[in-house]
């Protein structure tokens, strides 16, 4: 019975998924594929489903993202920190003294403990933060509840800001949404590289292995000519709904349960992060020659994987998105610890 009611419930989960794409999809906001799933699930997390995606799909999902930006970005990743490096770095660094002046106040109005706060308002790499957060004394549930509420909100907010960006134009066509077909070839030679280079990236324990592995050795093979990247879109909607249901079905019940005298406290602050990067988006403007729309998803606080299916499908500079979303990642991970342990130490009278 039980796995009849496993059943049941995926083949619901399924069906509401599609049905919230499709409407998504007719209202023209991009990354419908992922916004529907994700939404579905969180509806069915927290009202008891208990369903969970395996992680080795989750895994699947984010290498064959990865093969899709580094078909829409090639090898142009390194020339943007090349011409861009120090407003890049500038940027990185804004958005991660965002994310540690949010964790401080929290741990000062004994919202949160200093760990615990600190961990969860580091903008960026939601799963690497919640792995790594308990071996700093975290509260893991505390801080997967906090990453995946500023993830959820920042898909969703940038998924607005570009459909209101984008009003009467239309989206442009993607490598999900390009004519041409694409031959047995370049699909298996695709998945080869997402395989090798999600193996190879966890082995090294690289951050976001399973998506930043394929996605660096795609994009150098397909800049050198040596490879032709190519996913159909049936697979590729697959990876985007596999994303939004992991990120979805973390919302349980018992989660909410455990954070509801935080939930002010969280929501406010990721708002506040989210509003201090569409800030430093805007003077980025005013610094670079580029578009609010490709400021505002750089300086987003979210997913690299999401931001990157955002990207992809919209009139944003992927180039310089994934420039900064990556370069954010690696240094939110070399620096959370020692964020982590300042806040602690910062705060007096043992909120830590």
């Amino acid at each position: 019975m039980s796995h009849l009611r496993t059943f049941g419930l995926w083949s619901a989960l399924v069906a509401v998924s599609a049905l919230l794409a499709y409407g998504l999809h007719a209202a023209h906001f991009p990354a419908a594929l992922l916004l529907g799933p994700m939404l579905a699930a969180i509806a069915f997390g927290v009202t008891g489903a208990r369903l969970a995606l395996p992680r080795a799909g989750f895994q699947a999902a984010q290498a064959m993202i990865g093969c899709l930006v580094a078909h829409a970005v090639t090898g142009s990743i390194a020339n943007t920190l090349a011409d861009d490096g120090f407003v890049i770095i500038a940027v990185v660094l804004v958005t991660v003294a965002a994310g540690g002046v949010v964790g401080w106040a929290l741990t000062r109005l004994r919202v949160l403990p200093g760990t615990t706060a600190a961990w969860g308002s580091s903008p960026g790499g939601a799963s690497a933060m919640v792995a790594m957060s308990e071996e700093f004394g975290a509260d893991p549930r505390l801080v997967a509840f906090m990453q995946y509420v500023r993830v959820v909100a920042v898909v969703l907010s940038a998924s607005l800001v570009t459909r209101i960006l984008l009003q009467g134009s239309p989206l442009p066509a993607g490598p999900d949404q390009a004519a041409e077909a694409a031959s047995a070839a370049s699909v298996f030679t695709t998945l080869v590289v997402a395989s090798v280079g999600a193996a190879v990236a966890m082995a090294l324990r690289v951050p976001a292995g399973a998506l930043v592995g394929p996605m660096i050795l795609g994009a150098g093979l397909h800049a050198a000519g040596l490879v032709r990247m190519d996913l159909p879109p049936p697979v590729l909607d697959l990876a985007y709904a596999a994303i939004g249901w992991y990120v979805g079905l973390r919302f349980t019940r018992e989660t909410l349960r455990l954070t509801i005298r935080a939930l002010p406290g969280i929501l406010v602050a990721t708002f506040a992060v989210i509003l201090l990067c569409g800030g430093w988006a805007y003077a980025l403007t005013h610094l670079l020659a580029i578009d609010f729309l490709t400021a505002f998803l750089a300086t987003s606080p979210g997913g690299l994987d999401s931001v990157a299916i955002i990207a992809v499908g919209s009139n944003a500079d992927v180039s310089f998105v994934l420039a900064v979303q990556t370069l954010r990642l690696f240094v939110v991970l070399v620096t959370g610890p020692l964020l982590a342990k300042w806040i602690a130490r910062a705060v007096p009278g043992g909120a830590a």
